[in-house]
């Protein structure tokens, strides 16, 4: 229960799980060692300059270590990276064993293959948000992958995004159904 709001944490917890989330991880070498974690907690904040963002905990022994690194990388996983996700989201054990990955162009640190996107950054900024830290990253560099889906996280468990048509074709495709059965009826 928070003290402040007298709003409890589990319930919390559960109704922001009602939010699907991408998942992303973090990625940096320090002294050519690569050190990574899952973060879920992303999302775009400006264009000019562009700028991204992501929350982590007070409670990560992994974000310091990535802080010190002169840059790092923000790899958005596929649906087909599970394993990766809960890998890097373990403390404690050899996280990097069997991930394939190539130095980045911005700064060399891991862009994980096989990710749909990533985007070497630099730490901009650092705001002090409860128990987490608000980070706010300039985009150096960017690149994404045409093909693939993206691997979700709603209400605690893994999801994938179902393969759909834009609107303007389920828009067509209603009026052509009601059309159909408009003439059927006549």
């Amino acid at each position: 229960m928070s003290l402040e709001t007298g709003i409890d944490a589990k319930l919390f917890r559960s109704v922001l799980g009602h939010f699907c989330s991408g998942i992303t991880v973090l990625t940096a070498c320090i002294d050519g060692k690569p050190v990574g974690m899952t973060c879920q907690s992303f999302f775009s904040v400006s264009v000019n300059p562009p700028m991204v963002a992501f929350c982590v905990g007070r409670g990560s022994s992994t974000f310091p270590v990535l802080r010190t690194a002169d840059g790092l990388v923000i790899n958005v996983l596929d649906a087909e990276q599970r394993h990766l996700s809960a890998g890097f989201a373990r403390s404690g054990t050899d996280k990097w064993q069997g991930v394939q990955w190539e130095p980045g162009e911005a700064g060399g640190h891991p862009v994980l293959n096989g990710a749909l996107a990533a985007l070497e950054c630099t730490i901009a900024a650092e705001v002090d948000a409860g128990d987490h830290i608000l980070v706010l990253v300039e985009v150096r560099r960017l690149s994404a992958r045409q093909e693939g889906t993206p691997l979700l996280y709603f209400r605690g468990e893994y999801h994938t995004a179902s393969p759909h048509k834009p609107m303007v074709e389920l828009a067509a495709a209603c009026f052509l159904d009601e059309l159909e059965e408009l003439q059927e009826n006549l």
